[in-house]
């Protein structure tokens, strides 16, 4: 970041200097992300009954709102010289993106090996922000090129386009999968129709209402649902079956579930 930061002072290189600001957010993006993993495994009090495990989807929001910011400065300033561009150094911009280039390669190497990028979202959060700054320095490595060989400045404002697009992408991204989780939206992973369908094969239940599944956090999902089942049923019987089949079969752990029978009567649920 360093390396950049002071390359694109002295090449006047706009898209180095916006790989360097970006490069200074993922820097305190990684610091948010690994603080609220260590959060995250803090035992749950009476206050926090779930723990601390959506600090991390916080975290990763954040991180994607950071994005849009740094996308939306690094567009209006590229714009600007998209109709004037100044002349660069094309051949020190190549060597200090390249070396940009090397250092996130690193980084996301140890993230992909060491971390769950694929379910996890706040590290997934971290490694887009890793990966991002990568492909920002291939940008700038080709402009770099192009203007060294063939003097084509336009070729700086148009990467740092390039970056703030990928940035983007990757904001939206993790944003929406952040919000969803906050939302208390159904994981993408399981089919709420088939979680329903699943209950009510099960032997004396009559109707499955009052179904709920969300996410705490990526890897733990909680279900709550009402079983209406026939009089005289092994009420036990049946919640065991139904808690074994969430388990085994959508990977649900946490589950409450209320037996009613029609001896029970409750008002209509707004939800």
């Amino acid at each position: 970041m360093v390396l950049e930061f002071a390359g694109g002072l002295l090449t006047n290189s706009l898209a180095l200097l916006s790989d360097a600001g970006h490069m200074l957010n993922d820097a305190a993006a990684l610091a948010l992300s690994l603080f609220a993993l260590k959060l995250s495994g803090k035992a749950a009090d009476a206050r926090k009954s779930y723990g601390y495990h959506r600090f991390e989807i916080l975290a990763a929001l954040a991180n994607g709102a950071a994005l849009f910011v740094i996308a939306i400065v690094i567009v209006k300033e590229a714009w600007g010289r998209l109709f004037a561009p100044p002349e660069v150094d094309g051949g020190t911009m190549t060597l200090i993106a390249a070396a940009g280039l090397a250092a996130n390669l690193a980084a996301a190497w140890v993230l992909l090996r060491n971390s769950d990028v694929k379910h996890n979202v706040n590290i997934r959060s971290a490694f887009l922000h890793v990966a991002g700054d990568a492909l920002g320095s291939v940008g700038a490595i080709a402009a770099g090129a192009m203007m060294a060989w063939f003097g084509w400045y336009l070729a700086d404002p148009i990467a740092s386009v390039f970056v703030s697009l990928l940035i983007l992408r990757g904001a939206w991204s993790v944003t929406r999968q952040a919000v969803h989780i906050l939302m208390e939206g159904t994981p993408a992973a399981i089919d709420l129709a088939d979680v329903r369908r699943t209950l009510e094969a099960i032997d004396g239940v009559r109707n499955v209402h009052d179904l709920h599944v969300w996410t705490i956090t990526p890897g733990m999902d909680s279900l709550s649902a009402h079983l209406l089942i026939e009089d005289g049923r092994d009420e036990q019987a049946v919640l065991q079956e139904a808690l074994t089949a969430m388990e085994t079969r959508f990977g649900i752990e946490h589950c409450t579930i209320q037996i009613e029978t029609n001896r029970l009567k409750h008002a209509a649920l707004k939800v």
